[in-house]
């Protein structure tokens, strides 16, 4: 969801291997960064992903783990970027970034140095990739390179990952990307507070260079980064390398650039009581925190990761209005009290399978001096499949709850495609 005003704090981080963490099947990280952002940035802050991936791969990520939604997405190494939930493109950045460029004659030196050309969602309009071994790069680069400029054209060759060759305009690339991004955003009045980029490969590089920002190399970079902040001369206390992998290292590097809050939700070891009161007053962070610790209480009841106790049970109880409604998913108005009276019977039900909830696209409006509503994507991942609700809540104020928030109405919709098994009928 993207932010309207100034920034909070604007993150710009890599995917692969920098937020998303291949090797961690349960996605924890992700989780932890998720719950983190959607409770205490994204109503004031703008998150962006700066990816290699083509529009279609990153489609499919999305599918495969739990990653929220972004401001703008940067895709395909630079060369596209997109806005907002629709992913509107900024046919701006094109005409830019197509001064100097004839991909036919890219293709055509290609052919004649015979390279393998990557899968064929990764060759973009702007953007052609290849596959060439570590040990081949040394002497197919410049031999590349050079040709490409016996032909006129206005390149660069970014290599990352010891495999992936993708030959850009001059004028692309992550790091131009990004400092078109803070053109425009200066241009609207709306100057990022704070910036952090992340990063874990050569096609990260760039965006370490550009100016005002600090970054976060994370712990399972690639040698071809770490080299090149080895390389790097002068002063370097703005790039933070990490001792955490991906996502982890991400949190850990807001901890040392002191960008606050930096405790994720997933780290409490305690749940959130009914004696706790974060803020004295409702406002919107409060309105996410409590959608966000909401449904983590819920999953963390279910999995058994909490203990059974009343008091925890309580906070799940307490967070309801005595009067509230729902209208669920499948059409059937019911009491959110009485689904909760049957969650406390299903304790540790989930214990040991595949089960994480989280909140996605978390944004609150203001209804009156009493009153919030919230809209939100509740997703829910288990042995069953993927499914996501999307969800519309009045919370009212009330000093008396946590976060200073009860749940009055909530109005749940399947989204298409991500639908959840029929309830059972007595």
């Amino acid at each position: 969801m993207e932010f309207k005003g100034s920034p909070r704090l604007l993150i710009v981080s890599d995917l692969d291997h920098t937020m998303v963490e291949h090797g961690d099947h349960d996605n924890k990280s992700l989780l932890r960064f998720g719950a983190l952002w959607q409770s205490e940035f994204n109503h004031d802050s703008l998150l962006v992903y700066s990816t290699g991936r083509s529009p279609k791969m990153f489609a499919d990520l999305r599918r495969e783990v739990p990653l929220l939604t972004a401001g703008i997405a940067i895709l395909s190494c630079g060369t596209e970027i997109f806005y907002g939930d629709t992913m509107t493109k900024d046919h701006g950045w094109i005409d830019i970034i197509s001064k100097g460029w004839n991909r036919a004659a890219v293709e055509e030196v290609a052919e004649e140095m015979n390279l393998k050309y990557q899968c064929d969602s990764e060759q973009r309009p702007h953007k052609v990739s290849f596959h060439v071994r570590k040990e081949e790069s040394v002497h197919t680069m410049p031999t590349l390179l050079a040709k490409l400029l016996e032909k006129g054209l206005d390149i660069k060759l970014i290599y990352s990952g010891g495999l992936d060759l993708d030959v850009l305009p001059r004028a692309a690339g992550k790091g131009q990307a990004l400092r078109y991004l803070l053109q425009k955003l200066k241009a609207e009045g709306r100057v990022p507070q704070q910036t952090l980029v992340c990063g874990d490969s050569g096609n990260d590089q760039e965006l370490f260079s550009v100016d005002n920002v600090c970054g976060v190399i994370v712990a399972n970079a690639k040698d071809e980064l770490l080299q090149w902040h080895a390389d790097q001369v002068g002063d370097k206390s703005h790039i933070f390398v990490a001792t955490e992998n991906c996502a982890a290292g991400i949190i850990e590097a807001m901890k040392h650039f002191g960008l606050e809050p930096n405790v994720s939700p997933r780290d409490r070891t305690v749940p959130l009581s009914v004696h706790d009161k974060l803020v004295p007053k409702a406002d919107a962070g409060a309105a996410a925190r409590e959608v966000v610790e909401y449904l983590l209480l819920t999953e963390q009841w279910l999995r058994g990761d909490i203990s059974a106790s009343e008091e925890v049970f309580r906070r799940l109880k307490f967070g309801l209005a005595k009067d509230s409604s729902r209208v669920c998913a499948w059409g059937t108005i019911d009491s959110p009290h009485k689904e909760i009276e049957n969650l406390q019977a299903q304790y540790g039900s989930q214990r040991g399978k595949v089960f994480h909830m989280w909140a996605d696209r978390v944004r609150s409006m203001k209804l009156s001096d009493d009153s919030w509503l919230v809209r939100f994507d509740k997703w829910e991942r288990s042995d069953a499949g993927l499914t996501c609700v999307l969800t519309s809540a009045v919370l009212q104020s009330n000093v008396e709850f946590p976060n200073g928030l009860c749940w009055k109405l909530i109005h749940e919709t399947w989204l298409k495609g991500y639908e959840g098994s029929a309830p059972v009928r007595k």
